[in-house]
């Protein structure tokens, strides 16, 4: 039998304890919109940061590839070390090292400072990004509840790509570069203010597997080397020494890389995963996916501003209907999916994908933006969209249970990976086209370098289709997940 008024004192309690969890969301959900919205603010910037700071066109694709290296390379150490120190102790120490970094590249005094902060702040985002998730997921146990929390998650992560080109345009036009950095300072004090005492702590139970830090950094350096060695071919030879041995301590760090993953009992990368088809076709199609998407933002931003003149506002503005392309694209794939299967879906998305890009091939230094870069690019980022939902689907349900969260993990970072090695590939080839064409003038050369980098992305991706043909096993078991992803799918904007 209650009291008088003891309902009521029910009622008063659950909303009180559903505040915090609505904060915790609120906070983790800020925090992951600034990572994401962290890569896509920096390409409209791009040319006015070459110009302050004197960078190489090769330099300028440190500014992303310092970044998206470190993060790839951490990504599932960042989650691993979540798990075992405590998720908001590293939530914290995630944010504060993303926030600090970003003050210090904000202040940059030329191109190495500015990368050097960009590669630490990437370090920030890799410790940063996990945490977040596994704080909404440890926070919300309800399956209901948990389901919202993660549409939540997953929308605001979409909006960051969607936002960042906007706001890069803004803050670069109204203020300076430094603003895309600096932006992030005052979000993160707030943050780390409230989190102090509205997140709760809570780390693994039981048995806690011990940190690959020897994997992380072999990965990473490995990456590192081999983008280098890339990128130093626009002023050498690939014959000459500095090239071949960056290449060389690339491919022995990912050697050493493999062999530890095989001995280490917790490794960030079990080799058992590939041992599934579609894991492995999946991953192989991201980084050719990743590799084509970075190269598509990072040359037309520099397109429409070097070539056309336009503002870093307008190009912001320009940049609109491509990731809101993803989005639809995102949602149709959700429903899609279980009717046609995730193998014939990605294929198509990719040829879709390359479709578009070979169209952006074509431009001139006279295109119209709305037939040319408008329609063309909302094309390829359509594919893409469509190509999300069928290639972490391919990722997943081909691995065992316990293993699918890392499999998630893996394709995440796949994509990082390609999107720095794809770009540092097709910087290169852009560079050496550019160079050949450099007596019809700057315009005429650098639209040259970008077109072939876009004509070769656009064969990337049709290899991409076939892999998705030939590698993935015709029938995924999608019957049970599809209903999961469309519930997903069915929060607004979720990508």
């Amino acid at each position: 039998m209650s009291l008088p008024g003891q309902s009521s004192m029910n009622r008063l309690r659950e909303r009180s304890a559903a505040k915090p969890d609505s904060l915790v969301l609120a906070l983790v959900c800020v925090a992951q919109f600034m990572v994401v919205l962290d890569i896509s603010i920096v390409n409209v910037a791009l040319p006015d940061m070459r110009n302050d700071l004197h960078m190489t066109q090769s330099g300028l694709g440190w500014v992303l590839n310092a970044y998206t290296l470190t993060f790839a390379g951490f990504l599932l150490l960042g989650g691993r070390a979540a798990d075992l120190f405590g998720r908001k102790r590293l939530f914290l120490i995630g944010l504060a090292t993303f926030s600090l970094t970003s003050l210090i590249g904000g202040l940059a005094q030329n191109g190495t400072e500015l990368i050097a902060a960009r590669a630490v702040q990437g370090l920030g985002g890799a410790i940063l990004s996990p945490a977040t998730l596994t704080i909404l997921t440890t926070t919300f146990t309800d399956p209901k509840s948990r389901t919202r929390a993660l549409g939540l998650w997953s929308a605001v992560a979409a909006a960051g790509g969607a936002t960042g080109v906007i706001a890069g345009g803004v803050l670069t036009d109204l203020l300076s570069w430094r603003w895309i950095l600096f932006v992030n300072v005052p979000i993160g004090i707030v943050v780390i203010a409230i989190s102090r005492w509205a997140v709760p702590e809570s780390r693994l139970e039981g048995e806690r597997p011990t940190l690959d830090w020897a994997g992380a950094l072999t990965i990473t350096g490995s990456l590192v080397a081999i983008v280098y060695g890339v990128v130093s071919t626009d002023r050498h030879a690939w014959s000459s020494t500095l090239v071949m041995t960056s290449l060389a301590v690339g491919v022995a760090l990912m050697a050493a890389f493999i062999l530890i993953e095989s001995k280490h009992p917790h490794p960030l990368v079990p080799l058992r995963l590939f041992r599934s088809r579609g894991l492995t076709g999946a991953n192989i199609v991201m980084v050719l996916l990743g590799s084509a998407m970075f190269a598509a933002f990072f040359f037309l931003s520099q397109y429409m501003q070097d070539v056309h003149g336009y503002s870093p506002l307008a190009t912001g503005f320009a940049f609109l209907p491509m990731p809101l392309a993803i989005i639809v694209g995102t949602q149709v794939s959700s429903r899609l999916v279980s009717r046609i299967g995730p193998r014939m879906l990605l294929a198509v998305g990719t040829l879709i994908s390359a479709v578009g890009m070979f169209s952006l091939s074509g431009l001139t230094v006279h295109s119209s933006y709305l037939l040319h870069i408008g329609i063309s690019g909302a094309v390829f980022t359509f594919g893409a969209g469509l190509s999300f939902v069928p290639v972490t689907l391919s990722a997943t349900t081909g691995v065992d249970p316990h293993d699918a969260g890392l499999a998630s993990g893996l394709i995440n970072t796949t994509r990082q990976i390609g999107g720095s090695v794809g770009l540092a590939a097709l910087l290169t080839i852009a560079s050496s086209r550019a160079q050949s064409l450099a007596p019809e003038g700057a315009g005429v050369a650098e639209t040259g370098g970008f077109t072939l980098a876009f004509a070769t992305a656009s064969g990337l991706l049709v290899v991409a289709a076939l892999v998705s043909l030939v590698v993935l096993p015709r029938k995924v078991p999608v019957r049970g997940l599809a209903p999961a992803v469309a519930d997903v799918a069915d929060e607004p904007a979720v990508a």
